[in-house]
């Protein structure tokens, strides 16, 4: 039976601590995507070589995100959340002081992904767990509008830093952040308590996976949001680097730490997208609005390339409405697959899924730099064609998750046919 807050003053309460906690988090999340084009140069990386130090944040998140989301089917959401926060300060801390080149940032930001997976797979559980289905969509939507607005506050925190002091300070600002969050996370949770939890052996644990995987429309909804990841993950490590140089090559005005900025700004835009893709899923349903959003994202990443040459102003709010639709239908995923699979496998549902997720958004960033330095080796610096030919590799790769949404959708009207019977 899923717990509920007795006063809606309390529900809302918690709620708003969690959402800031989430916030305060998630900064770290994307420090680095922020002082990419700034250490790329300052450590003479490659394009692939400077996402491998992305992608070995995202492979260490998805390893986290893997081993909490069991932990909370075992020990529990709340208690899962709150340890996890405290051991990513310590991360984050190390990533922030101790990067000094390629190979530190890439074992200390793995190592920061590594341990910051708990405020993700246990939060979306505890939202699951203590709000009603009416507007669970909604709830989602405001705690994932909280991670974009942590991933802008990253980016405009790395502006301003790196332009008035440097951009080791702005890893210490996010490291900052995170203890925060965690401070924060004590405060919105202090008032719940974790429902019953059944001590399962790892025989079960294994069995929950088995379980999962054969869980058709379940899968279904996993597969569509892997390929979901494969673009937004791409398009959030690589649109700081797309604006600085697009603002540099326009007069030389809007580059460097003005085009980071500027990609925190979107991200702010995408939060409002979370917000609205939940409570439209709430009224419309999941699958719809999520076939919606994917194919409107779907087309912002075959078209996005070609508008390098826009004046500047017109290719900000591009770039806010292509991270808005991106970003959109992730709360729905989350809403979707909680109320598909049982409840007392959902940690491992979402472990799995984020195996799969975060698994394609540690691939899409490489590709994507591959991509770009394909182009730039064949095509003229000034040309557009290198980054049309690298937005589009985050196309491609997504180019099934309608295709999956629309079996979820199936699979799923089917299952509600068998149960009014």
């Amino acid at each position: 039976m899923t717990p509920k807050l007795t006063r809606k003053s309390s529900a809302s309460s918690w709620l708003f601590w969690f959402c800031l906690s989430r916030l305060a988090l998630s900064v770290v999340f994307n420090a680095y995507a922020g002082v990419l084009p700034i250490v790329r140069a300052e450590w003479g990386m490659s394009a692939a070589a400077a996402a491998t130090i992305q992608s070995a944040w995202h492979l260490g998140y998805l390893v986290s995100l893997f081993g909490v989301g069991m932990l909370a089917d075992r020990f529990g959401a709340r208690k899962t959340y709150l340890a996890a926060s405290l051991v990513a300060t310590i991360a984050a801390a190390s990533f922030a002081v101790f990067s000094q080149g390629y190979l530190s940032a890439l074992l200390l930001y793995g190592l920061t992904g590594l341990c910051s997976g708990g405020s993700y797979t246990p939060g979306l559980a505890l939202i699951y767990q203590h709000t009603d289905p009416p507007t669970r969509g909604r709830a989602m939507g405001w705690f994932l509008a909280a991670s974009s607005l942590g991933y802008a506050t990253a980016l405009l925190g790395v502006a301003l830093l790196s332009a008035a002091v440097s951009w080791r300070a702005s890893l210490l600002f996010a490291a900052g952040s995170v203890a925060l969050g965690a401070g924060l996370g004590w405060i919105a949770l202090r008032g719940l308590r974790d429902p019953f939890v059944e001590k399962s052996s790892g025989l079960k644990a294994w069995r929950a996976i088995g379980d999962t995987l054969r869980d058709k429309a379940g899968m279904a909804c996993n597969w569509a949001y892997t390929f979901h990841c494969w673009e937004l993950l791409a398009l959030w490590a690589w649109l700081p680097s797309f604006l600085a140089a697009a603002g540099s090559g326009a007069g030389a005005r809007y580059g460097g730490s003005w085009g980071i900025g500027v990609a925190g700004l979107a991200h702010v835009v995408g939060a409002l997208g979370s917000i609205i893709g939940g409570t439209a899923s709430d009224r419309f349903g999941r699958g719809r609005v999520m076939l919606v959003l994917s194919c409107v994202s779907l087309a912002g990443s075959f078209l996005f390339g070609w508008l390098w040459a826009l004046p500047f102003w017109l290719l900000v709010p591009a770039a806010m409405l292509y991270n808005l639709s991106a970003i959109a239908d992730s709360s729905v995923y989350s809403t979707a697959l909680a109320e598909t699979v049982p409840a007392h496998r959902l940690g491992t549902a979402y472990s799995v899924r984020s195996v799969m997720g975060f698994g394609a958004g540690a691939i899409s960033p490489v590709v994507f730099g591959a991509a770009l330095d394909l182009g730039r080796a064949h095509f003229s610096a000034t040309s557009a064609l290198p980054w049309v030919l690298s937005w589009s590799s985050a196309g491609v790769g997504a180019l099934l998750g309608p295709v999956l949404i629309l079996q979820f959708e199936r699979l799923t009207a089917k299952q509600d046919s068998r149960s009014d019977r």
